[in-house]
């Protein structure tokens, strides 16, 4: 899920599913897209376990062949009931079912799955905008060592 700094917990988030290279398969109204890049501010459900290695291995071949299934083509977008939300749930139902799993409906993947991890980025980015508000800096691990040796 797409969830940005200024995302406000109001509007609509943007779903995807990523291959094992990273590459994030997503459906707007021009039909699948891949992306490479534009995620770096996302929040990941990890759906796989690590120890799963038939499904990893089939993965990227499963998400390509169901991403250029005409259920996808931009013409059949709408915007409230087959958009992209719609495209990560059937493609997480569909490897459900080849493992003979339960499907999960709209809500149950929703509570299950996404409801805790936007709740855990909200507190996040609530405390970020805090501490930007109050006149702290924000910097990685790297960037505060390499300030910390310039002082001591």
């Amino acid at each position: 899920m797409r969830m940005r700094q200024d995302y406000d917990g109001r509007s609509d988030l943007h779903v995807g599913i990523s291959n094992t290279s990273g590459v994030v398969y997503n459906y707007i109204e021009t039909g699948v897209q891949r992306d490479g890049c534009g995620w770096e501010e996302c929040v990941c459900v990890p759906l796989v376990q690590p120890d799963m290695y038939s499904l990893i291995n089939q993965w990227d071949i499963y998400l390509e062949q169901f991403s250029t299934a005409d259920l996808w083509l931009p013409n059949r977008y709408n915007e409230y009931e087959h958009n992209c939300y719609s495209y990560a749930l059937t493609f997480i139902n569909r490897v459900l079912a080849a493992q003979s799993k339960r499907q999960l409906s709209r809500t149950e993947f929703t509570e299950r799955f996404v409801v805790p991890q936007t709740k855990q980025a909200s507190r996040y980015i609530t405390l970020h905008r805090e501490l930007c508000r109050s006149y702290f800096y924000a910097a990685d691990g790297l960037q505060s060592e390499e300030i910390s040796s310039r002082f001591f």
